[in-house]
């Protein structure tokens, strides 16, 4: 789960270090990871105790063929996200090799990468961990050395001065990885037991991704750079910046390409997962070598609006209906499709996107106010069905 956090959390990181001062930073990335600390052990719990991925829990609350709606629209999701990462893992090399002398053209790069993200997808879950084995270490070494790097280095700090709000940057912190907390039954499913669940999600969101975050904003915090490559290049080398980056990358889309197989496959039962997984390669492949990220990334940031409140749904639905477990038998018998969890899901998004936009404010954070309303509304739709 952390590999798959990286990414994000380095692009968004660098963002909000520039708009506040570190101690700040400090303390939002800490409440951040509070939060999604709390809502992965749920979810990595549900995982552990229904054995089944998001895609097939998500048969439960909104009907097995009603499902097929919410499934596609994680799948676009993943594959959105896998795009985007393979475009950062093509710049990302092209940097390093520039330095070495080396000019390759970018889709070159970005078709070399897909071939590792499939390779180290279409094979199980089992070699993803492998890959993770390596690549994690080149992350952690690079993130110490960059801390290094901004302790010793002999430059001109600026005093960041807060232009954000603490909720608005609360709200970044949580949002960055809402949809994988979203998807995090996921992982939950393979673990042995609850408790490894729990366990889980307290060493990546609790331990893990707060010390990655504030990382990557720390350098940003004192140059005044949006970027984790532009602020090093304020303080020194940047060579350790563009392995972080490229470390991320690679466990980052190995993790979407399984999330997304496991998606895809939910709507293709019959399709081989290794057929799914080259076909998500080279789907994203031709469309990260184009310069289209500009348009992909408000898309991704709308459907990080309407995801979070699939996690409401299926949080409240275990609490309300399935504690003992989930039994195949009860989606034969049950609709379908249920209307009132599409309503529940559909005023829950645009609660999320009325606070995104400041029409309003409830916890000041948008994705867990989409949580707790769907959750709530699920809760009552239950109340008035019984």
């Amino acid at each position: 789960m952390l590999g798959i956090a990286v990414t994000p959390a380095l692009l968004a990181s660098a963002g909000l270090g520039s708009t506040m001062p570190s101690l700040d930073v400090f303390k939002v990335v800490v409440l951040g990871g509070a939060i999604v600390t709390v809502l992965g052990i749920v979810n990595l719990t549900i995982g552990a105790v229904a054995r089944k991925t998001t895609y097939e829990i998500v048969r439960y609350p909104f009907g097995k063929t009603g499902a097929n709606a919410i499934n596609v629209l994680l799948a676009i999701s993943l594959f959105g996200w896998i795009t985007v990462t393979a475009n950062t893992f093509g710049h990302s090399l092209h940097e390093l090799l520039l330095r070495a002398g080396v000019d390759v053209p970018v889709p070159a790069l970005v078709a070399i990468g897909s071939v590792i993200f499939v390779a180290s997808t279409a094979f199980g879950i089992e070699v993803l961990g492998k890959v993770a084995q390596w690549a994690v270490p080149i992350i952690a070494l690079a993130l110490g050395y960059i801390c290094y790097t901004v302790v010793s280095a002999d430059f001109t700090s600026i005093v960041t001065e807060s232009s954000i709000s603490f909720g608005a940057a609360v709200s970044s912190v949580v949002g960055t990885v809402i949809v994988l907390v979203t998807l995090s039954p996921d992982f939950g499913s393979f673990v042995h037991n609850k408790a490894h669940a729990k366990i889980a999600a307290v060493v990546a969101f609790a331990v893990a991704y707060p010390v990655l975050f504030w990382v990557g904003a720390f350098p940003s915090s004192l140059t005044g750079e949006g970027s984790l490559l532009g602020a090093m290049a304020v303080i020194g080398p940047t060579l350790a910046a563009s392995l972080l980056l490229l470390g991320a990358t690679v466990t980052g889309n190995g993790g979407n390409m399984f999330q997304g197989t496991l998606v895809v496959s939910s709507l293709l039962p019959d399709l081989p997962r290794w057929q799914i997984t080259v076909a998500l390669g080279v789907l994203s492949t031709i469309v990260a070598s184009f310069d289209i990220i500009g348009l992909i990334i408000p898309f991704l940031i709308f459907l990080g609006i309407v995801t979070p409140p699939i996690a409401g749904i299926y949080i409240a639905d275990f609490l309300a209906n399935r504690r003992n477990g989930y039994e195949d038998s009860v989606l034969d018998l049950e609709a379908g499709v249920k209307p009132l969890t599409f309503v529940a899901w559909l005023v829950a998004s645009a609660v999320g996107f009325a606070t995104v936009n400041d029409y309003f404010t409830l916890t000041s954070i948008p994705s867990l106010d989409s949580i707790l309303i769907a959750a709530v509304l699920y809760f009552i739709f239950c109340k008035i069905k019984k």
